[in-house]
């Protein structure tokens, strides 16, 4: 069974509402919109105005989870107090309701009983507040996971703190200091980012669409302080309800654009990094299917 996936060349926030619209999907209740905020000094991260037609048009919450950097990151994401206030000056708090999930303790525990890797994931305890979910994800490049997409925005995403150390460490780490010491061997990394990826999925199903928008195209994350500028040219929105299939099309659309220059950049980035590992163990775990239908609008 092929996934659908809705395809626009055309970047533009409007286009973001029409292709969601195309899902067919009434996202209930309190809506959880799963975006990434960007690091300070980050230059390629989507901005609040882009995404606020599509955040508007379900009554959405911005949704975010600090993160586990090591002291030498450059990052200021990794501590509530910063981070609220990185969220205030990059004009998240201010456009719309945000909530920073993990900023309070205890975090919510989910089993994950077949999972490759990890056992359990770790989340902000907020997030036991929503209905449902949109994802919102900028896709791009990636220094440790080769790319990163809706199933990155899920599993390194919505994980607190803790949840990130052991993502990273394959389960063996609570500690974020550990962790970067710790990290796991590449594959078991990238199976532990689909193990907690498949927890989220699990918890919203039948109430979570996921949006990649593949602009700014650096082989570097939002979460990086100093990142490349972009290396390809802008590609186009996404939009399906399988988290798999979406990343496995932005990742064909990233094979396929052959005369770009700097395809052969993007795509080391992501090969040397086992990126596309993720999307198999992902589909190994069944939430997701690699067989899709693109639908170009």
């Amino acid at each position: 069974m092929r996934a659908k996936v809705y395809f626009s060349r055309e970047i533009t926030p409007q286009k973001v509402v029409e292709l969601y619209k195309k899902l067919g999907i009434a996202l209930p209740g309190k809506v959880a919109v799963k975006v990434h905020s960007g690091e300070k000094g980050n230059q390629n991260y989507i901005r609040p105005d882009f995404w606020k037609p599509a955040v508007d048009e379900v009554n959405g919450t911005i949704v975010e989870c600090n993160t586990a950097y090591g002291d030498a990151s450059g990052g200021v994401r990794d501590h509530t107090p910063s981070h609220l206030r990185l969220l205030k000056a990059h004009g998240w708090i201010g456009t719309f309701d945000t909530d920073l999930m993990d900023a309070e303790g205890p975090d919510v525990v989910w089993k994950i009983p077949n999972g490759k890797v990890l056992k359990e994931n770790h989340l902000g305890k907020h997030i036991l507040n929503y209905d449902s979910m949109l994802v919102l994800a900028h896709f791009k490049g990636h220094p440790m996971g080769g790319f990163g997409g809706a199933l990155k925005q899920l599993s390194i995403g919505c994980a607190s703190a803790v949840g990130k150390a052991l993502i990273h460490s394959g389960g063996v780490s609570e500690s974020n200091i550990e962790a970067w010491k710790l990290h796991a061997e590449q594959d078991r990394f990238c199976e532990a980012m689909a193990d907690a990826a498949s927890s989220v999925v699990k918890h919203f199903e039948g109430k979570i669409a996921y949006v990649n928008v593949m602009k700014n195209l650096s082989v570097d994350c939002d979460c990086c302080s100093v990142a490349e500028d972009p290396c390809m040219k802008d590609i186009g929105i996404l939009a399906s309800l399988d988290p798999v299939a979406i990343d496995q099309a932005c990742i064909d659309l990233i094979y396929a654009a052959k005369d770009d220059p700097g395809q052969a950049h993007f795509i080391e980035r992501v090969e040397s990094r086992h990126g596309i590992h993720t999307i198999e163990a992902a589909a190994e775990l069944g939430f997701g299917v690699r067989e899709y239908e693109l639908i170009e609008l």
